[in-house]
């Protein structure tokens, strides 16, 4: 492959497409595990760890366990770990994680192309573009309002309640039974998203909220170099979250996602770039980087035990055959 054919648009869409896969395996894994835990097969079937990234709720409420008494959360410990490995990956890598892995970022970036190719892209202003952005953070603070005013003891109760213990299955057959109600959100959404560039990690994600407050902290940002600059405004139109990039001098806004659309787009070599600490990085930094402390987490959590859940087969499948008692026909 020629050097100029590996873009960072065309890097960011493998990165992104190899992680879905990985999910993929993941999800077929843990339908096989909860088969087991239902009853519906005698087969045993581990549940994949990463399975518990999706489960950011309860891992914030382990987070703030942690720190108040030191103890790891027993129930869903990866999920914790993926947890602080994100956070660390926008403490790091800005915003990495949701713009060069996050499933959700893919189906954002395919549908913004398929928005693009039908020109039925809808540009945000500055003003537009900060009330499109409140939503996410206004869940992100009533997110954090509920673990903030919860003590040790509701947390214990949280963490070590049925329905949390669960919580990954009931999830799974949330979406695997969707109600009409949850089918139109998803169209609508997909619909938005279309029209508006990652409508859904701009307008609603109080994750990626979370991750652009850290983000700030960040050393690496894109820069521009102003001398070399023809200021043709291509790296703001690539912009999935309309940044206007060609009046900047470093790109240090919490919406910015890392995706380097920007640096994929500008016509002149050298004059969009990561930087850290007025140095340059090469542009797939951001996504080695940021796939390097997922990794590396897992890793080392593994090796320290607080990767695998302890909990006992047995109780895992009663969790489970009790949760189906209590459920309703979808």
């Amino acid at each position: 492959m020629r050097r100029d054919m590996l873009t960072p648009s065309r890097l960011r869409l493998a990165v992104q497409v190899v992680f879905a896969m990985f999910l993929v395996w993941v999800g077929v894994r843990f339908v096989a595990h909860v088969s087991w835990a239902l009853g519906q097969t005698d087969v045993w079937t581990p549940k994949p760890p990463a399975v518990e990234g999706f489960l950011p709720i309860s891992a914030l409420m382990a987070a703030k366990r942690l720190l108040l008494t030191g103890a790891w959360d027993p129930i869903h410990p990866a999920g914790l770990v993926i947890f602080l490995a994100i956070l660390g990956t926008g403490l790091l890598w800005r915003k990495g994680f949701c713009g060069q892995l996050c499933p959700v970022g893919l189906v954002a970036n395919l549908l913004e192309r398929l928005g693009r190719r039908l020109h039925l892209i809808c540009r945000t202003g500055p003003k537009a573009r900060r009330l499109l952005a409140a939503p996410k953070y206004l869940l992100l603070a009533g997110f954090c309002f509920a673990a903030l005013s919860m003590g040790v003891e509701d947390i214990e109760g949280f963490l070590r309640a049925p329905f949390n213990m669960v919580a990954d299955t009931r999830m799974l057959l949330f979406f695997e039974h969707p109600s009409s109600l949850v089918l139109g959100v998803l169209a609508m959404l997909a619909l938005l998203s279309v029209i508006i560039p990652a409508f859904w990690c701009r307008a609603l994600c109080p994750y990626g909220a979370l991750l652009g407050l850290i983000s700030w902290l960040s050393p690496v940002a894109v820069a521009r170099d102003e001398a070399t600059c023809i200021r043709c405004g291509r790296c703001a139109r690539a912009c999935p979250v309309a940044l206007p990039v060609d009046e900047l001098r470093r790109v240090n806004s919490p919406e910015c996602q890392g995706c380097v659309e920007c640096v994929s787009a500008c016509p002149v070599p050298g004059c969009l770039g990561l930087s850290v600490l007025n140095r340059r990085l090469p542009w797939w930094s951001i996504a080695a980087g940021s796939l390097l402390v997922l990794i590396a987490a897992s890793v080392v959590a593994d090796t320290l035990g607080y990767w695998q859940s302890p909990i006992p087969q047995q109780m895992v499948r009663r969790m489970h055959m009790l949760m189906l008692g209590q459920m309703p026909d979808f």
